[in-house]
């Protein structure tokens, strides 16, 4: 779903993986010489594969390898992304004195933007300056009637907020944009973090009490420890109302729509009327979506029985948190300290130019990937990718025809949504206008509050009108992909055309295994727990009978239950529920990319290179697509928010249900990977 990130995957070339109608090379004719593609060079010959693929081939590395003080978790995605910034840095710091540049408006306004960053001297002569304005705003609030246009400007500038609005694809008719109101206002990750009594969540409280109460004397106020008390306690009762993140998954029940004149009775004495006025909806739409009426129902209670002064305490303290990394040094130490320090065990921030980037590819994204694209991205990369996601469809097309669990009625349904599927691939075929954005070189902070504002009133005007398939939700530069169950499109972006993704110097098996299978995953994204949901034209629909429903469900859960075991940190489990969706997506990418693999060779028997068949280099090049480490901080964080299972579970738990990988590897009972098989779960 679009408010969520999906998945990580990546978009390739695969050498000779084309459809079988086209022509092989004949017999005798040169062939090039093409390498395994697996990277040995980490392989602990102490483990069996049997025993443990995945130590096997990580092993020397897993059991060495440092990371970076600047890092929560490392892998082949953080590898990319690094190697992506240094990319866009070449590109932005030319932009800076450069004619060309110049003549281009977006050029321009990159560099300037950028340099609004790196002029920290400015920065640091300012200090709490910028903030004055808002902080006034909020000083002047007389009531709690005051308090829904309040809201509306923090949603407006990106600040928290007890609650928020979206604009996106209404889910019963895709056609048309709804404004979905959405729970917020916690400066936490997670709920848990505020109401388990696990003792690093009961730690991590602790710090962020004195974190706000540091940040609020720097800013100062007289009565710090005081009103970080009051804020604490206050994001408590949020959190305390808030639903779990597995309810938030449902599409049903968090679809719930409502006439604006049926809102006063969702918060009994809460000013809608001046909410939908101040936040610039008034007019264009006369319903709303709200994923959690309960949270709203019992936020009217905590708005009215919470003091004027510590709202508005809240509310400074959300600007001030929100604004911090773009302060002068000591509250951005502070944030990162926090943030960074106490959640996710980083000891450094990452180097200012590289926080710089970020900036860009939040506030002018697609300027930004227009330039990446000219210089990395030639057209024929994109016109070979889409000769490769065909290849996935067509396996996939097949697959359906197979399915022992979907009956004839539901794979027609299955059929026709995979028939309409809109592969984006690369880049938007028409760039964002960024005309109206002002972005002014000493005015950094002015700067990032009109890049949200324009993001804003941006989606503001596509209420009215008929949606836009055309619009891309990811940036080019991404290291990423998605599938959008409202749009029915998968998405991938151009950044990520290298190993260990895809190799154009190895042999089509690794491929396979690795930009293969996580393409397949997100493919499989339009048929799991969620997307099935969803018919071929993106309204939330459902097309299955009640007995495959019956079915599948009984092959979720036992996925669950295979994921629950998992325990990547002591007494912290991985949530089965919760990373059900991607879980799906990795059993049925790697199953659709074998069976494309097997398709692909056209009857004829893969090449043994570097003493591993064709089959074994498919799965170990699952195997290392997803070699990983976290700290044990960013770990929890991940377990508690994140909809994916960590790289360690996600590079073995598949491997253990694919029929492919015990034939590939001779698994037998006795081997620490061998699951009988009645407790293999298998949906493609």
């Amino acid at each position: 779903m679009s408010k969520f990130p999906v998945c990580m995957i990546a978009w390739a070339v695969l050498a000779g993986c084309a459809v079988p109608q086209l022509p092989v090379e004949p017999p005798g004719a040169a062939a090039p010489v093409l390498s395994s593609g697996i990277d040995l060079q980490y392989v602990d010959s102490s483990v069996r594969p049997q025993d443990g693929v995945y130590e096997y081939l990580n092993g020397k590395w897993l059991g060495t390898y440092q990371l970076p003080r600047d890092r929560g978790a490392v892998g082949s995605f953080t590898a990319i992304e690094d190697t992506t910034e240094e990319q866009l840095r070449g590109i932005v710091e030319g932009l800076a004195g450069a004619e060309g540049g110049n003549r281009d408006p977006d050029a321009k306004k990159l560099a300037d933007l950028y340099a609004s960053f790196l002029n920290e001297g400015q920065i640091e002569m300012l200090g709490l300056k910028p903030l004055q304005s808002e902080f006034a705003l909020i000083n002047a609030i007389k009531d709690v009637n005051s308090l829904p246009a309040l809201v509306a400007h923090m949603n407006a500038l990106g600040a928290g907020a007890p609650y928020g609005l979206q604009i996106n694809p209404d889910q019963r008719n895709s056609t048309r944009y709804a404004v979905t109101l959405f729970q917020g206002g916690l400066g936490m990750p997670d709920r848990d973090y505020y109401l388990k009594d696990e003792t690093k969540l009961k730690d991590a409280r602790a710090a962020y009490l004195k974190h706000i109460e540091k940040m609020l004397s720097m800013a100062g106020e007289s009565k710090a420890a005081e009103r970080a008390a009051a804020i604490l306690k206050l994001e408590t009762r949020l959190a305390r109302i808030q639903w779990t993140r597995v309810e938030d998954r449902d599409p049903i029940k968090t679809y719930n729509k409502a006439a604006l004149a049926e809102l006063p009775a969702l918060m009994t004495g809460y000013e809608w009327q001046r909410y939908v006025r101040s936040s610039g909806i008034e007019g264009k739409v006369d319903s709303v979506i709200v994923r959690q009426p309960s949270y709203f129902k019992a936020l009217g209670k905590v708005i009215t029985g919470t003091p004027l002064a510590v709202w508005k305490v809240y509310f400074k303290w959300q600007v001030l948190s929100f604004s911090a990394p773009y302060l002068s040094k000591a509250f951005v130490d502070e944030r990162f300290a926090f943030t960074g320090g106490v959640l996710r065990g980083i000891p450094e921030n990452q180097p200012r130019w590289k926080r710089g980037i970020r900036l860009l590819d939040g506030s002018m994204g697609e300027a930004l990937g227009k330039l990446y694209v000219a210089k990395y991205f030639p057209p024929q990369h994109k016109a070979r990718m889409q000769v490769l996601v065909q290849n996935l469809l067509e396996a996939y097309r097949r697959d359906i025809d197979t399915l022992d669990w979907m009956s004839a009625e539901t794979k027609i349904g299955a059929q026709a949504k995979l028939a309409k599927m809109l592969p984006k691939i690369g880049y938007p075929d028409l760039w964002r206008d960024y005309s109206a954005l002002k972005i002014v070189p000493d005015d950094l902070r002015g700067n990032l509050m009109r890049a949200n504002e324009f993001e804003y009133r941006r989606n503001l005007a596509k209420l009215g009108k008929p949606v836009d398939h055309g619009e891309w939700r990811m940036r080019p530069q991404t290291v990423n992909a998605s599938y959008n169950a409202t749009a029915n499109e998968i998405t991938f972006p151009a950044a990520i055309l290298q190993p260990p993704f895809f190799d154009a110097a190895a042999d089509d098996a690794v491929n396979y295994g690795g930009i293969g299978a996580v393409i397949g995953h997100e493919m499989s994204h339009g048929f799991d727990d969620q997307g099935s949901q969803f018919d071929a034209d993106g309204n939330l629909h459902d097309w299955f009978t009640k007995a495959d429903h019956e079915k599948f469900a009984a092959k979720t859960k036992a996925l669950v239950a295979q994921y629950d075991a998992y325990e990547p940190v002591p007494d912290y489990h991985v949530n089965g529920a919760l990373t059900l969706g991607e879980n799906i997506g990795d059993n049925s990418g790697l199953a659709i990319a074998y069976k494309a693999y097997r398709i692909s060779l056209a009857g004829h028997e893969a090449p043994v290179i570097g003493g591993f068949t064709g089959d074994q280099r498919l799965y170990l090049g699952w195997v290392q697509v997803w070699r990983g480490k976290v700290r044990e901080s960013e770990a929890i964080q991940r377990i508690k928010t994140d909809p994916h299972a960590p790289p360690a579970v996600r590079g073995t738990a598949p491997l253990r249900n694919q029929a492919g990988f015990y034939s590939a590897f001779g698994l037998k009972p006795g081997d620490k990977m061998y699951l009988p098989p009645d407790k293999r779960v298998n949906i493609w």
